[in-house]
């Protein structure tokens, strides 16, 4: 049961910068996307809240595996509303393997909504995972980005990133 963040945990997931860079720090450069799916979807309930999003509205929804060292450290849900992708920010529709992080933070005009964290239980299993997600606004458009760090990331200190 998951009560309260342990301290290990707590600077990777109420940090508030790019988790790209922190990733490529701690893992000295060796750091990968892996493109698990990105593809049209109906985004869960929860997430069309996060967004504002009516029901059943198609958005991008883009699934990877964070790798450092050739280890997953995070797996990634990214959600990213049709209305998103107009103008400049059309390029987010395929990205490939290029880190949706490093193109959020260096927009101009990117603001990040409020953290949220949890713990997820898995079925079955003891096995807990901490995840954050948070919205973050370009030009006032919304990409809903969540990201479950995984059992690896527990032997990193936070302090070395």
């Amino acid at each position: 049961m998951c009560h309260s963040i342990p301290r290990h945990w707590q600077a990777w997931l109420q940090d508030k910068g790019s988790l790209t860079q922190r990733l490529i720090h701690a893992s000295h450069g060796q750091f990968s996307v892996r493109v698990v799916s990105n593809k049209w979807g109906i985004p869960s309930q929860s997430e069309a809240q996060a967004l504002a999003l009516k029901p059943r509205q198609k958005a991008i929804i883009r699934e990877v595996e964070l790798l450092c060292h050739g280890q997953v450290w995070v797996c990634a849900r990214s959600i990213i509303p049709h209305s998103t992708l107009s103008g400049g920010l059309r390029k987010f529709k395929n990205i490939g393997s290029k880190p949706l992080g490093a193109l959020l933070f260096k927009h101009p005009n990117m603001v990040r909504g409020a953290l949220e964290v949890t713990c997820l239980q898995q079925r079955h299993s003891q096995q807990q995972h901490w995840a954050r997600r948070s919205v973050f606004y370009l030009d006032s458009k919304g990409i809903l980005v969540t990201e479950v760090f995984m059992p690896p990331m527990a032997f990193v200190l936070p302090q070395d990133v």
